[in-house]
């Protein structure tokens, strides 16, 4: 192996010039989406599928869509929403790749469209979810704070559910990747001591108390 690597003019791993995937995802962050299916069932039995699209750096989640027929045709509409969105939104100028695996869910005209808008769609490895982490991590969010503690009943609760909670993440739950801030709110300026001293806090429950809100009483 040694003697093909020295072939290829391929350096030893602690040495190679060429840039590694923890590197890539750092440097280029502000123009990274990442996109994953995330799977629930609800009270009927019935299997749901979510897609959800993450932007690494201001980490705004986008939940495009669920169903329980992911077909290539709803997938494809779910990506031009999502190209939509991001126009409107005035972001879509600064994405440049997009993260997803090689699930079979996905038609092969969702890359065309990206490529159309300038986005080039790179594939993680087999089996290799630390490829897509940033994501992932947040799919374990989703099911620790909402699908987990959640009976959801059907698709309609279920899309219900997923906007709250779409809401309160983007803005309200604090990210320490953002320095306390929210990923449409900014973070909020310290308190002076006499403010603390009359500090008054409320609390509001979203989704019928699976999730809590803290906020200054005016």
């Amino acid at each position: 192996m040694w003697e093909i690597l020295k072939t290829g003019g391929i350096d030893p791993a602690p040495h190679r010039a060429t840039i590694t995937w923890a590197s890539f995802i750092r440097s280029q962050a502000n123009a990274i989406l990442a996109m994953d299916f995330i799977e629930t069932v609800t009270l009927t039995g019935q299997r749901q599928y979510i897609l959800a699209a993450l932007h690494h750096a201001g980490r705004r989640v986008r939940i495009l869509g669920t169903t329980a027929h992911p077909t290539h045709t709803w997938v494809t509409q779910a990506i031009r929403n999502l190209l939509m969105d991001l126009e409107d939104a005035g972001s879509l100028a600064r994405v440049r790749f997009l993260i997803r695996d090689h699930d079979a869910k996905y038609p092969a005209l969702i890359d065309e469209i990206l490529n159309a808008a300038g986005i080039a769609t790179v594939l993680t490895g087999v089996r290799m979810p630390r490829m897509n982490t940033i994501t992932e991590r947040w799919v374990k969010t989703l099911r620790a704070e909402l699908l987990d503690r959640t009976l959801i009943w059907n698709h309609t609760h279920l899309r219900h559910a997923l906007r709250g909670y779409e809401r309160h993440y983007n803005q309200h739950r604090t990210h320490r990747s953002l320095a306390a801030a929210t990923p449409l709110r900014a973070r909020p300026l310290p308190l002076e001591p006499d403010q603390i001293e009359h500090l008054t806090v409320r609390r509001l429950d979203r989704l019928g108390g699976v999730i809590h809100e803290y906020r200054h009483a005016a």
